[in-house]
């Protein structure tokens, strides 16, 4: 099977941004308490809806929140964070056969940015959709045809052979 262009699911596939997300949430809650009070618990699972409520919440005076969260990543992101051996060869080998490569999450633009340069992968990425839809979008950006890999699994199993 020849691929031209696969959608990856960034969570799933290349590293699980969901823990330094959490943190980043903690971190917010207890930076911005007298400001804004701010229950991590009780935002939903996706965070594209989660980053929804957020941007109401920071209208109470708490500011730019994505930006704060963009410093948390750089700062926190090698904490949560590292390489996979395989997963980096995988990308490495589909980018050099040509295949387009894109990454789709959930999780804001802000973080998915810094995760991927973290985990190596930013070079090897064509395309990025963070957020709502994502991967929807992803794979309109991509075109048709576009393999999808939600898991390493899927991912080597679209690896020239």
């Amino acid at each position: 099977m020849s691929v031209r262009a696969v959608a990856i699911d960034l969570d799933s596939v290349l590293g699980d941004t969901r823990r330094l997300w959490m943190a980043f949430l903690e971190h917010a809650s207890r930076r911005f308490h007298s400001i804004a009070p701010l229950q991590p618990d009780a935002l939903p699972n996706d965070r594209s809806l989660a980053a929804e409520q957020l941007d109401v919440w920071a209208t109470a005076g708490v500011g730019d929140w994505r930006r704060q969260l963009h410093r948390f990543a750089e700062d926190h992101a090698p904490v949560y964070l590292r390489p996979d051996a395989g997963a980096m060869a995988a990308l490495r080998a589909l980018h050099e056969t040509g295949v387009r490569i894109g990454v789709y999450t959930d999780a804001p633009q802000e973080l998915a940015t810094v995760c991927l340069a973290q985990l190596g992968a930013s070079r090897r990425i064509a395309e990025l959709c963070a957020g709502a839809d994502a991967r929807a979008r992803l794979l309109t950006a991509l075109g048709p045809g576009a393999s999808v890999a939600a898991s390493r699994a899927q991912l080597d199993a679209l690896l020239p052979r």
